[in-house]
């Protein structure tokens, strides 16, 4: 039997930056859930921060390696955009931020409507009112990648600029712009929900859901069958053909 006929998605660069990003990012979760030591906003309760710190040997410790993290974090990124800009960032950008709304917004009802009800159930429902089952065709990333993408790096950029302004509020603020810092902890904790919330869809749909284990699997070869890209992102497996 004769191997599938394999498309490169991804690079070497575009694989390290995806995995150092998501080991960040739960480094960073892990962190700043046990900074939050009110056990009414603490969606852990009062056991995990007390757990967590013991760990670190303290609050304090906990805080150094948070920000230490989150600074290494944005230093390779910003490496990474300098470096890969016209290469890598640039085309994610516009692959990510370029939306079609006839056929995206089609598509985000009927998997919406798949993953609800089923391929069966819906084919039953829909079927009599002439939808056949088929979704638009995608690009290189679905309507649902380029959404969760965009709500992401929004809640990065939120983050960032929330982490700079309480990291440097010892230094260069004064008692009057306490509200700015008490501000910039709420919208923080609330941009890192939110996030997390779109992380965790993003987790599931490509580690998770069977239907989408060989991008998941690309994100260690790089690598994706033919017959995937051509069922699931077809207007880029076209693309691809004609060049």
């Amino acid at each position: 039997m004769s191997s599938p006929k394999m498309i490169q998605r991804h690079t070497r660069a575009g694989i390290f930056i995806h995995w150092f990003n998501a080991a960040c990012w739960f480094f960073l979760l892990f962190t700043g859930l046990a900074l939050i030591q009110n056990p009414e906003l603490n969606p852990l309760g009062a056991w995990y921060p007390k757990a967590v710190r013991a760990v670190f040997g303290g609050g304090a410790n906990l805080l150094v390696a948070h920000w230490l993290v989150a600074l290494i974090w944005l230093a390779v990124w910003v490496v990474y955009l300098f470096w890969g800009m016209s290469r890598f960032v640039a085309p994610f950008l516009n692959s990510t931020f370029s939306l079609e709304p006839n056929r995206d917004i089609q598509w985000m009802i009927k998997k919406n409507l798949q993953m609800t009800l089923g391929y069966k159930m819906m084919a039953k429902l829909v079927k009599p009112l002439g939808y056949d089952g088929h979704l638009p065709p995608q690009e290189y990333y679905n309507a649902g990648q380029k959404l969760a993408a965009q709500g992401i790096i929004m809640g990065a950029l939120v983050l960032i600029g929330t982490g700079f302004i309480m990291l440097f509020s010892k230094y260069f603020f004064s008692a009057a712009d306490t509200w700015l810092v008490q501000w910039s902890m709420t919208v923080h904790f609330i941009a890192a929900g939110v996030t997390t919330a779109l992380l965790m869809v993003h987790i599931y749909m490509a580690a998770i859901s069977k239907e989408e284990r060989p991008a998941f699997i690309s994100m260690f070869t790089g690598t994706v069958p033919a017959e995937y890209a051509k069922h699931h992102h077809q207007l880029w497996y076209e693309e691809l053909e004609e060049k």
